[in-house]
């Protein structure tokens, strides 16, 4: 059970970096990004790629994020050059990415085991609690610029940016940058954990990171002091190890995207019905 605990923590910090890098396009552009899913095994074919080479874990993880954010231009050039409605844009930035995995390393599957890893600098869950703790205040600072009140007012209202005379273009192609790459540092930070990189590692990817966001908004959502990236790293932490729990009580592993559905299916649900009944108690009144 401890051990189950342990990998369920190690699972959920390396998704609460995913869950941030999915909360700029989800929750501040408003943007159905599908694109993570070819982002998050391209982080980790990139981590592979380098580390396989002779770069070290660090370098390695940065050029993960470099061309993460580079997928994030193709959707916004996809989206807005070409006219592409959003989700369409994400999920064909997404088919390109799967052959793209493929040629980085021409394997679908490249063992880690024999080379070195982020964590060989001290223990796993201390790396990865300094690495999300690391992206979470950059991240906040960030939005606390006036560039990052515009990224957030492009997502909340593209008319009072256009007012300013400012394109709200250049604010999407920034959220999508900072997300894919964000995303991808994820891909590579699994690869390091499980010491491999497999293309099929970001199938339903999306589906637990917008899990890991409704279950922080969800717990915490009375609160209005919790900045958004603190939500999205608790909820990331408390679906993995529901997930884990649910392990525990005898579910298959292979039930785990059953679960995963599931368990967005309720916190929706509870969202809803809080929401209707919110909406039916100040009616009444």
């Amino acid at each position: 059970m401890n051990s189950l605990i342990t990998i369920s923590l190690e699972q959920g910090l390396i998704f609460a970096v995913l869950a941030i890098g999915v909360f700029i396009t989800y929750k501040i552009l408003d943007f159905p990004d599908m694109s993570v899913e070819g982002t998050f095994p391209l982080g980790a074919f990139i981590f592979a790629k380098f580390i396989t080479n002779g770069f070290n874990p660090i370098t390695s993880t940065i050029f993960a994020f470099i061309f993460g954010s580079l997928a994030g231009i193709i959707t916004y050039f996809l989206h807005i050059k070409m006219k592409m409605a959003s989700l369409l844009a994400g999920i064909l930035t997404m088919t390109i990415l799967y052959s793209v995995n493929l040629r980085i390393n021409s394997k679908a599957n490249i063992p880690l085991y024999n080379n070195s890893s982020i964590f060989d600098y001290g223990n796993k869950i201390v790396v990865l609690v300094i690495i999300v703790l690391i992206i979470k205040i950059l991240m906040d600072l960030f939005l606390k610029t006036e560039i990052g009140y515009l990224l957030i007012a492009t997502g909340d209202n593209e008319t009072l940016v256009k007012s300013l005379g400012v394109s709200c273009d250049k604010f999407k192609l920034l959220g999508l940058v900072l997300s894919n790459g964000i995303v991808a540092i994820s891909g590579a930070l699994m690869a390091q954990s499980q010491g491999f990189s497999d293309i099929n590692m970001g199938t339903s990817i999306i589906v637990s990171a917008l899990a890991s966001i409704i279950i922080g908004d969800t717990i915490l959502k009375r609160s209005t002091k919790i900045k958004g990236t603190t939500r999205a790293i608790l909820g990331a932490i408390s679906y993995k190890l529901i997930g884990g729990f649910a392990i525990d009580l005898g579910f298959a592993p292979t039930d785990l995207k059953a679960i995963s559905a599931a368990i967005v299916i309720i916190f929706i649900g509870y969202n809803n019905m809080s929401l209707f009944n919110f909406k039916r108690n100040i009616k009444e009144r």
